[in-house]
């Protein structure tokens, strides 16, 4: 499936741009009359619009419009002023129906710029596709080490990896969710027993890796380990895990999960009387719609929160807040705000501000240059490709964004939200609770 937006200018918007100007010149996105307007800039963006990963993609189409909206008047590089155009592919939640749609937005749509976000399973695929075809890429929503490790010929032989040219991806790494999990669990008491649910994928295998993933991280912090064993996602039978948890007296459990995955191992421990006093896990309790099917038994769940309606920070676009971006998203979709919304923002915004900055879009080496020169304050915060708090390896691709850590608490109204509850990682995010441990 695909689907294309644009932005642009007929009279009737021209009119309506013009007279919005002033309250949007700040900004630097509309462009003066004088400048000849340029070509459309195709932006390709390939996301799980469907599949067990849709749940990350349901804020796309509002974003895309909104960002549409606010670059109607177009966007100046140079003398040249730019239009928009959005060519979303859906990957249908597999790695290589993702590669398969990037090559088709590539070759046959002749797309100028790729965004892609929303796991391993859709960044890798279609960053390594972009890298060969020299197309300049930006992705986000998957761990650095899965995005930069998984995508090297040899992930094991740390030797051989090498940096990229024309991929770039933002987001926060391993070494951030461990220190967020076990600044939560230090907060209750605990025999520090964790265990592991690692699916055979992308994700799984690196936090599962004995050498570069949370077992080594977490022994070091005084935790112990039980890796439960891969498992195929989409299971429906989690008593191995269980069992294996159980026999070793895990009270607190971890791992990067699928949403139906999760509410199937959560509902299998509870039946077999294995009842953790913390739940930390990646993925699956990002959404609130995936929380709330959960029922009474998702109280106190805790995750790691990449970004929320209480960050400290704004668009670079619009100067939207993330509380009003939040806010704005339940009004207009009628569903609760979820994590993503921030990130794929973002992706847009990080296009905008490489685009005022080059004078060809279809120099690929120039747009990547651009997109490694970044230095932008955005909606999920600092943007900058500086290789700050990075091994060298990964320094010219990667920048780190913020992360903190979050329970599940149900409201009055019925519905369960996140509630920050440990921000030592950082300081800026208010907290608004303790963490406790699960009854």
């Amino acid at each position: 499936m695909t689907r294309i937006f644009k932005s642009g200018l007929n009279r009737r918007r021209f009119l309506k741009a013009t007279a919005a100007t002033g309250a949007l010149a700040s900004a630097g996105v509309f462009a003066p009359s004088v400048h000849a307007q340029a070509r459309a800039i195709k932006i390709g963006y390939v996301s799980p619009q469907t599949g067990p990963l849709a749940a990350f993609a349901e804020v796309d189409d509002f974003i895309i419009s909104r960002f549409l909206k606010s670059v109607s008047g177009g966007v100046s590089s140079g003398s040249k002023t730019y239009n928009f155009e959005v060519v979303v592919k859906d990957s249908q939640s597999n790695p290589n129906r993702a590669a398969e749609v990037a090559k088709q937005l590539i070759v046959d749509d002749k797309i100028d710029i790729m965004v892609v976000a929303h796991t391993p399973e859709t960044t890798n695929p279609v960053s390594t596709v972009c890298e060969i075809e020299e197309i300049p890429c930006i992705s986000t929503l998957a761990p650095w080490q899965p995005w930069f490790i998984g995508r090297q010929g040899n992930p094991g032989d740390p030797s051989t990896w090498v940096p990229f040219d024309y991929t770039y991806h933002f987001l926060w790494g391993l070494e951030d969710i461990i220190a967020v999990f076990t600044n939560m669990w230090n907060q209750i008491d605990s025999n520090k027993s964790v265990g592991g649910l690692f699916p055979n994928d992308a994700d799984g295998n690196a936090w599962g890796d004995p050498n570069v993933g949370l077992p080594p991280a977490l022994d070091k912090l005084g935790f112990k380990l039980t890796d439960g064993g891969r498992y195929q996602n989409l299971t429906d039978d989690f008593s191995a895990q269980i069992n294996a948890f159980k026999e070793n007296n895990c009270e607190l459990i971890t791992g990067v999960v699928l949403p139906p995955d999760f509410a199937t191992f959560w509902t299998q421990a509870r039946q077999q009387g294995f009842k953790p006093k913390a739940a930390s896990v990646g993925k699956a309790l990002l959404f609130p719609s995936a929380v709330n099917a959960i029922g009474d038994a998702a109280q106190n769940l805790s995750a790691e929160v990449w970004w929320s309606n209480v960050h400290p920070f704004k668009s670079s676009l619009t100067g939207i807040s993330s509380a009003d971006l939040c806010a704005a998203y339940e009004s207009e979709a009628g569903k609760q705000w979820t994590q993503p919304l921030g990130f794929v923002h973002a992706l847009f915004e990080v296009v905008v501000d490489v685009v005022k900055r080059v004078d060809a879009i279809n120099d690929a080496d120039e747009v990547a240059a651009a997109i490694a020169a970044t230095d932008l304050q955005t909606i999920v915060g600092p943007i900058k490709w500086d290789g700050a708090k990075l091994p060298p390896f990964a320094q010219k691709n990667v920048t780190k964004t913020p992360l903190v850590g979050g329970q599940w608490r149900k409201s009055d109204d019925g519905k369960f939200r996140i509630t920050i509850v440990d921000n030592q990682t950082y300081p800026d995010v208010p907290v608004a609770g303790e963490m406790e441990a699960i009854s």
